[in-house]
């Protein structure tokens, strides 16, 4: 009977929530968290690590949109089986224990989310020193300003925040489609897609070409990170069983298809000798050099409005998915009481909403950049391979349950989706073990915490 009643509620779709996101909306979620300023130089890393091989370099970018893909459908398959609110923690917590899902919600509150959020808020002003002269004291003072603001118009419903995310989707895309398009008009290189000279470069350098795929596929990854968060507001998607995997299709393969055009847009109007002394001069922004080359002087100005609009759309984005996470922690008994409460009107859990905007200031304040976006890569890495997995778990623990989407190519593609991500954290946790370290204790201190509220559950309720 209790069996019944825990089924029941993983799989209605009656909820507390106002259900204001359509197709469109979760479609700007995703894309607004994906599309940040890395468009615009991790091509760059890219070309860097397949022996600068043009052709190659493309191929990777669609292979990384294919396993983002692959990922994504996996979680279109557990919200539309599970169309609650929190996303992996609800999955991870049915497929392992709910210790697993709690640690997975507890390092998002702590560092990943807050995280994030401080390194784009500090990312955007940084940008913004392009037209003002601004200190180190200034782009943090506006990075708090910003997370303030953001946290502000979060707190008065979904609908609202839905509106201005889909709104800044648009925005941030005009700059980016005019560079875009018009670079694949005006270009006139006809760049060298073959891949002859990828096997020479892979044996001058001791490695092979599926190595420089490997090592390639885990920068453009970096720019396709965010597909994950639309399933934390699924109680907030209208018809989730429908809306929510159309959603993540369309999300996801629109940002691989323009990731790719993009970076051939690159390849149109740059020479590839100046393309190839760019990056070993360190300059990076390949998109910043065709805007200004096929715009003139408009051009920088042009790419600077688009990634600071994309990084407000991440910003915005992630303020509004993450703490739907932590309010799933506290319904489920393991978390701060008042995380599980809405508000009476705007039905948003604004406790989580508030307590993460703190945490995003504090963390502007202690760290910089590179130190933010690089403590929260391995953790998220391994959550994503562990909600993977929790697919064919979960079809075997729950068979007679509805999946109104099934993952395609079932099982081979859940398996070799798992083992690159599993082979993703391998090659993270090597190239920066400082921070891999700092990020796998914060997981260790969150089991520490959820049984010390399992402890207490435990005795309220005898």
């Amino acid at each position: 009977m209790e069996d019944e009643k825990r089924l029941k509620e993983l799989t209605t779709e009656q909820t507390d929530f106002k259900r204001e996101i359509g197709v469109f909306g979760g479609v700007s979620i995703i894309g607004g968290i994906m599309i940040g300023s890395g468009i615009f130089y991790l091509g760059s890393y890219v070309l860097q690590r397949t022996g600068m091989n043009s052709g190659l370099a493309l191929i990777c970018w669609v292979i990384a949109g294919i396993i983002s893909l692959f990922g994504g459908l996996c979680y279109a398959e557990l919200g539309t089986a599970m169309p609650k609110a929190g996303g992996r923690v609800v999955y991870l917590n049915e497929a392992f224990h709910p210790v697993v899902g709690f640690t997975a919600g507890f390092t998002d509150w702590l560092v990943g989310g807050p995280g994030s959020i401080a390194a784009v808020a500090i990312a955007l002003m940084e940008v913004l020193r392009s037209f003002f002269d601004i200190s180190g004291f200034g782009i943090k003072m506006g990075a708090i300003v910003l997370i303030v603001a953001l946290t502000a118009y979060n707190l008065v419903g979904v609908k609202i925040a839905s509106i201005v995310q889909s709104l800044s989707m648009v925005a941030k895309l005009v700059p980016v489609g005019i560079v875009m398009l018009v670079a694949l008009f005006v270009g006139r290189i006809s760049p060298d897609l073959s891949l002859g000279q990828a096997s020479d470069y892979a044996a001058a350098n001791d490695t092979s070409v599926l190595g420089m795929i490997a090592i390639a596929v885990v920068a453009s990854l970096w720019a396709y990170e965010g597909w994950t968060n639309l399933n934390t507001v699924a109680e907030e998607i209208k018809n989730p069983k429908r809306n929510l995997p159309l959603a993540l299709i369309i999300g996801i393969g629109g940002v691989t298809v323009l990731y790719t055009l993009f970076n051939f847009a690159i390849m149109k109007v740059l020479p590839h000798e100046q393309i190839v002394a760019m990056i070993n001069a360190e300059d990076l922004y390949l998109g910043t050099a065709v805007a200004e080359k096929v715009l003139g002087s408009a051009g920088a100005v042009v790419v600077s409005i688009g990634m600071i609009l994309a990084m407000f759309g991440t910003a915005n984005g992630m303020v509004l998915a993450q703490p739907r996470m932590y309010y799933a922690m506290a319904e489920e008994g393991h978390f701060f009481k008042s995380f599980a409460k809405l508000h009476p009107k705007y039905k948003v859990p604004y406790a989580p909403i508030i307590v993460q905007g703190v945490l995003s200031i504090a963390l502007v304040l202690m760290r910089n950049l590179d130190q933010l976006t690089n403590l929260v890569v391995v953790v998220a890495m391994i959550y994503n391979a562990l909600v993977i997995l929790a697919v064919p778990i979960l079809r075997k623990k729950y068979p007679n349950i509805e999946r109104p989407y099934k993952v395609l190519f079932y099982p081979v593609s859940v398996i070799i989706t798992a083992l690159i991500f599993i082979g993703l954290i391998v090659i993270s946790a090597i190239d920066d073990p400082v921070n891999g370290a700092m990020g796998l204790s914060v997981p260790f201190i969150g089991a520490i915490v959820y049984y010390i509220f399992d402890m207490k559950l435990k005795r309220e309720k005898k």
